[in-house]
């Protein structure tokens, strides 16, 4: 079993006397030493990830308590509800009382929700409660893992934030599980962007709260902001038993204590290259002219002569002809654009919205807005625009109304807010790539959950193609051919124009089919409910099924069950396994197949021009040789772009820390 160090701690994640009003844990700045030892850690912590022997004991205590559990009437499992809370009050969350929680929240979930919880949820709700992330399959149920180690907090008297990706799982999650809760006299909210601030301030007054992590991070820094410099607990003490007018009636959050963060690779990995920055409309009319007019010299200058793209790094580069020519075009100006420094930054901004930013794949136009599409899930971020006049840019580029600029308030990044809550959990499924950097950053150790039942995924051998027309081709050929067994077919694409050019081919073959990509995002839920009945087929870009399962139809599991079509390599393998992870869940048949083309952009950008000639060398070759040596480059593509992409959070992290450092020196901490 794990040890009951919880037991002393247990009393510290309380707003209380001994945590403070708002309890958080305060920002270390580790040493060069610190940050080896805690690489060389998360190194070693990927060889433990498949341990399980402690897990499997906690799970047999566990059943052996609940036998004892199953006769009793509602009342009597009310009173030991309370019974627990007084317990966990007095010793905390020790081993014994967590097990004897855990048996009554599996009852009272069989009882209220009619699911009772597996063997393998117990073991992911108490690595969970650990203070670790739990790696489970999709499918595996882990929004119900998570109520053992939410509930289990709560009635110890901890806040709790379950975090998850959008704010239609916070409405669902929170709706779905709340009845558990309320069984055990537990109260539960559920906070969104549209809330007033008084409905946040009484979701987050609740013993568990499901927030999505951009509402929560962007909550926190509010109240950052409202503390100010002045961040002593024993003056927020004195305030409330002193004054009517005190901040901590102000505060949307009640600390930073316990969170379990859902899909935690994608928040705290994928999101984690960009930081949060809390701002306020400016009047920004002026702006407007000079953005106008950097754009316009923009489309001036020549590429390969005037500038240069980095594909690679997605970034340009003027050269000295380039320089010249817009000092020559802009002889006569004033203000902005008659400074050589400004006049390149602005006119980089706009080659940057002409070249590297595309309709359909990095932003949408709906009703003559710009919204910006997260490539790691394929969803629009609302209220997310570009920096320092490129989102402006772009407006001007597709003749949309020009927003105003926004003026910065607060900055964080994702790394030093999810350190600083004193405990923090998860769950996904797909952490072990990653499991180094969890540790490294968060000291958050990956902990791999055996499956419920065997799986009987089935890989089909990868297809490689010349050029991109081969490639959908063959993807028309291979879902005709499921579709004839009448087995349903999950498509994933990289983009929305992607996904949309394959609807077109589709509706020309006479394929019936749906789509799921940002444009349909309000609709997520009920295509991707779908997706598993007889003979549907779907196609949709990386947001399919993040947290949402595919039910097989009736018949569909004789079949063969759903099959799962690739048409790209994603920029990490992880999402790649997350696409084909959505067939053959909880024992059920599926299988999975990946259809590329060597013109696809993760390999143009990656691979070097020898690597270049060696593609289309063994491009179409009929021997397994070649499509290994294809393989090992896509792979090779992938590697350098993950790499890359942990150099950002890496370079972002020691930003945010020197950014701190001046801070701090001037008297401001955030």
């Amino acid at each position: 079993m794990f040890s009951s160090s919880l037991a002393a701690e247990t009393g510290a994640m309380r707003p209380g006397l001994i945590s403070g009003r708002y309890p958080e844990r305060g920002d270390q700045e580790p040493g060069l030493i610190d940050r080896s030892f805690s690489a060389l850690q998360g190194t070693l912590a990927r060889i433990s990830i498949d341990r399980q022997s402690s897990l499997q004991k906690i799970a047999a205590a566990i059943n052996r308590e609940e036998e004892a559990l199953i006769e009793l009437d509602q009342e009597q499992l009310h009173q030991l509800s309370i019974q627990l809370r007084r317990d966990f009050r007095s010793q905390g969350l020790t081993d014994q009382l967590c097990i004897q929680s855990f048996a009554l929240i599996r009852e009272l979930a069989t009882r209220t929700l009619q699911q009772r919880h597996y063997d393998v949820q117990l073991m992911g709700g108490w690595v969970m409660l650990q203070g670790q992330l739990a790696e489970m399959e999709t499918g595996e149920g882990k929004t119900l893992a998570a109520t053992l180690a939410a509930a289990t907090a709560a009635l110890a008297g901890i806040p709790v934030h379950v975090i998850t990706v959008n704010e239609y799982l916070v409405k669902r999650d929170a709706e779905a599980m709340g009845p558990l809760y309320r069984a055990l006299g537990l109260s539960v909210g559920a906070v969104t962007h549209d809330m007033p601030p008084e409905q946040c301030r009484a979701g987050y007054a609740c013993d568990i709260t499901y927030c999505s992590n951009k509402q929560v991070a962007f909550d926190y820094l509010r109240d950052r902001l409202l503390l100010g410099n002045d961040r002593s607990q024993l003056q927020l003490q004195l305030e409330s038993a002193y004054t009517n007018n005190n901040r901590l009636g102000q505060f949307m959050l009640r600390g930073l204590c316990f969170a379990i963060v859902d899909e935690a690779d994608s928040v705290l990995i994928d999101e984690a290259r960009t930081p949060l920055i809390l701002t306020r409309n400016i009047d920004s009319s002026a702006e407007h002219i000079v953005y106008r007019q950097a754009l316009e010299l923009a489309r001036q200058l020549e590429r390969n002569s005037d500038f240069f793209i980095d594909t690679v790094n997605r970034a340009i580069q003027l050269s000295l002809a380039g320089q010249q020519k817009l000092e020559n075009l802009t002889t006569g100006h004033d203000g902005t654009l008659s400074s050589a420094r400004q006049r390149e930054e602005l006119v980089g901004q706009g080659l940057h919205a002409l070249h590297l930013l595309e309709k359909d794949r990095d932003y949408l136009v709906d009703e003559n807005k710009v919204l910006i599409v997260d490539a790691n899930t394929g969803r629009v971020l609302a209220d997310r625009s570009w920096e320092r006049g490129l989102h402006q840019m772009v407006e001007e580029k597709e003749s949309c109304p020009l927003t105003d600029a926004r003026e910065q308030l607060g900055r964080l990044t994702y790394q030093r807010f999810f350190r600083r809550y004193l405990r923090l959990g998860g769950m996904t499924g797909t952490a072990r790539e990653v499991s180094a950097e969890l540790w490294s950053i968060y000291s958050l150790r990956v902990q791999r959950i055996p499956l419920h039942r065997a799986s009987q995924r089935e890989k089909i051998t990868t297809q490689i193609h010349p050029q991109a027309e081969d490639k959908w081709s063959a993807v028309i050929a291979a879902v005709q051919k499921v579709h004839d067994l009448g087995r349903p077919v999950l498509i994933g694409t990289g983009s929305v124009a992607e996904s949309e050019y394959l609807s077109q081919k589709l509706t020309v073959t006479k394929i019936s089919h749906r789509v799921l990509n940002a444009r349909q995002d309000q609709e997520e839920a009920e295509i991707v409910s779908l997706a598993g009945r007889y003979g549907q087929i779907t196609v949709a870009t990386n947001m399919a099924g993040r947290g949402t399962d595919i039910p097989l139809g009736d018949g569909v599991a004789a079949l063969g069950g759903l099959h799962v079509i690739s048409t790209c390599r994603n920029e990490a393998k992880r999402i790649d396994r997350q696409l084909f992870g959505r067939c053959a869940r909880q024992g059920d048949p599926g299988s999975y197949q990946a259809i590329l083309s060597l013109d696809d952009d993760l390999l143009q950008q990656n691979s070097k021009n020898f690597m270049a000639k060696t593609l289309n060398r063994y491009a179409g070759g009929r021997y397994p040789f070649h499509q290994q040596v294809n393989l090992s480059i896509i792979r090779g593509a992938q590697k350098k772009t993950e790499k890359r992409h942990c150099e950002a959070r890496r370079n972002l992290l020691q930003q945010d820390r020197q950014i701190s450092r001046t801070l701090a020196f001037s008297g401001n901490l955030e």
